[in-house]
């Protein structure tokens, strides 16, 4: 079984939708955490735009990058570019991945929610693309669908 660890600032909204969607999508053949640098729980906004695409997120928990350190992880992927400047510190073999996302609800003319609705499908994407190249081509990839 594969870890994957996602990174973020502050592991409320970025880093736990991807946590979210990349278990999904994993199933049973990975084990996904979320951690930040400074993290600042998780945001209600967050929960809210994955419940409406079927994914519970609302039993996460905001935790530091300390917490991981002796989990030997597969991939870490840093999902804000502030992440990615400390990633290098993470004492990990793990290949390191970055993907930057804009910070939800921070996009000038743009209404928070809708905000929280496209960061969102934007990790759904990246999300379902890095569980079908990385490691699990011959594998169907869970579409997320709820039962």
């Amino acid at each position: 079984m594969k870890r994957i660890l996602v990174l973020c600032t502050g592991n409320s909204a970025r880093s736990q939708m991807a946590q979210g969607y990349l278990q999904t999508f994993a199933d049973d053949r990975a084990e996904v955490y979320s951690a930040g640098v400074v993290p600042h729980g998780v945001k209600p906004l967050a929960i809210q735009v994955m419940a409406e695409d079927g994914i519970d997120i609302s039993h996460h928990t905001s935790n530091h990058v300390d917490k991981y350190t002796d989990i030997p992880f597969d991939y870490v992927i840093t999902v804000c570019d502030n992440a990615r400047e400390q990633c290098p510190f993470f004492p990990s073999s793990a290949e390191k991945i970055h993907h930057s996302f804009p910070d939800p609800g921070h996009q000038p003319g743009i209404d928070t929610l809708t905000s929280f609705r496209q960061v969102r499908d934007e990790i759904k994407i990246f999300s379902k693309e890095f569980i079908s190249s990385k490691w699990l081509e011959s594998q169907p990839v869970n579409d997320g669908t709820v039962y």
